[in-house]
């Protein structure tokens, strides 16, 4: 609809949008109408029906009705006001990200045309850059390292997870959003990028400040990687042991992962190391695609609570695992999101042992919905809990068994007699730990 009066635009803010989901979202609701002065720079009036869709997407669909306690139509209304004079698009974008600041959520965020089709190529498992998994610390509000994809230049020079980025190409990181300092470091291959990192070991000190140059080049995503560990049983029997390393919930996780399987199995595997360690997430619904290759019946996957308060589980409908061997589940303070809903889904589910240290702790779950002009906004719609109703969010998951070093001497020593060298994988401490707890749960007879 146009023109309500002189200098005002009548737009109407469906909230039924294009939704590209990471779970179901509530539903959309009534349509709203809006009159706002219109600016006389095209690309700024670009910007304000973005505003306008925002506003609408939030007010019917984002996590807290109180909107962190403020009135959301008048905040609107006073982000409208503050555009209207502005000459560019970007700092009318920077509007609506202050906008969305009040909101007190760092995960609910809006990414410009050309981030957004960034997001959608990682989510593919395709992409040119250096190899960094980074999240926003929800605490401190800096990037950190979630980690770093196996072979990449950020591996090679010797990124760790939980290294802090504090600059890209010269330009300091404080207040810049994760998927606005992921498009800077990706770019066209051959090119390079300059990054600060501060290391995880020496926090607060400037001296722990390195700068590094890192090559873009093509990060391949497959998100499984696939070993045969022999074993041998207390009683004596070599067995083998299959080890699945999951490294992100993309589109693809749970194809390959269900491939993957079929493969050990014919192999002669019969019991199964699920490794999420250092997973940042990805998609939910991988994320539950994955969980119903090992779990049978119409088990709770996950429980979501919506602005309402209304607990929602989300179950599986006559669901048939692939394969009921053991099963245990390494998991650490890098496994973040969809690696927490999986992990929990095993774990509350009786079907799987965790090993690890606690999870990084993120029980919100966020929609994406892509806007008129190919911008996308990210809404978090929910928060969820375990299927034994243990909350995630900034708590974590916590393993039934911690794997330590001293746990890795001693199995070093029980191992040792009977191998010659040890592999990677076997020198692995949360691996070895994983494999005594295959023992246990075969002499029980049982798959958890």
């Amino acid at each position: 609809m146009r023109s309500v009066g002189k200098g005002l635009l009548a737009l109407a803010a469906a909230a039924a949008a294009n939704y590209s989901i990471f779970c179901d979202s509530p539903a959309m609701a009534e349509s709203l109408t809006v009159a706002f002065p219109v600016s006389r720079t095209t690309e700024v009036n670009s910007v304000q029906r973005t505003l306008v869709e925002t506003w609408g997407l939030i007010r019917e669909t984002f996590v807290d009705p109180t909107f962190n306690h403020q009135d959301w139509d008048l905040k609107f209304q006073q982000t409208m006001v503050e555009m209207f004079p502005l000459r560019s698009a970007d700092a009318a974008y920077m509007k609506i990200s202050g906008m969305l600041a009040t909101l007190g959520d760092p995960f609910t965020r809006i990414i410009s045309p050309k981030e957004y089709q960034s997001f959608r190529i990682g989510s593919n498992g395709n992409l040119q850059g250096v190899g960094l998994f980074i999240s926003t610390e929800p605490r401190t509000g800096h990037l950190v390292v979630l980690s770093c994809v196996e072979g990449s230049p950020a591996a090679r020079a010797g990124i760790h997870k939980g290294d802090e980025l504090v600059e890209i190409n010269g330009e300091n990181l404080d207040g810049v959003d994760t998927e606005v300092a992921v498009q800077k470091l990706r770019g066209r291959v051959g090119t390079t990028v300059t990054i600060k990192v501060q290391s995880s070991n020496d926090l607060g000190s400037d001296s722990s400040i390195q700068e590094v140059k890192l090559p873009r080049e093509y990060i391949k995503l497959s998100p499984i990687s696939t070993a045969t560990i022999p074993h041998r049983t207390p009683d004596g029997r070599l067995t083998k042991t299959g080890y699945v390393k999951l490294s992100a919930f993309s589109q693809t996780a749970a194809a390959d992962m269900e491939n993957a399987i079929n493969e050990m199995k014919s192999q002669g595997v019969h019991s199964y190391i699920l490794d999420l360690r250092n997973n940042p997430g990805g998609l939910v619904k991988a994320g539950l695609d994955v969980a119903q290759i090992w779990l049978d019946g119409d088990e709770t996957l996950v429980n979501t609570i919506d602005r309402e308060g209304n607990l929602l589980p989300i179950n599986m409908v006559n669901g048939h695992a692939i394969t009921r061997d053991p099963l245990v589940v390494l998991v650490n303070e890098g496994s973040a999101s969809a690696s927490e809903i999986l992990a929990g889904a095993l774990h509350d589910n009786r079907r799987a042992t965790l090993v690890g240290h606690r999870t990084f702790g993120k029980g919100k779950i966020q929609s994406v919905t892509e806007l008129h002009d190919g911008s996308a906004l990210f809404i978090t719609v929910a928060k969820y809990l375990s299927p034994a109703l243990h909350d995630i969010d900034q708590v974590g998951i916590a393993p039934d068994v911690q794997c330590t070093t001293e746990m890795l001497n001693s199995s070093k020593e029980s191992t040792s007699k009977e191998k010659s060298s040890v592999s990677s994988l076997e020198a692995d401490s949360c691996v070895l730990v994983a494999e005594h707890e295959l023992d246990i749960q075969e002499s029980k007879g049982t798959a958890s």
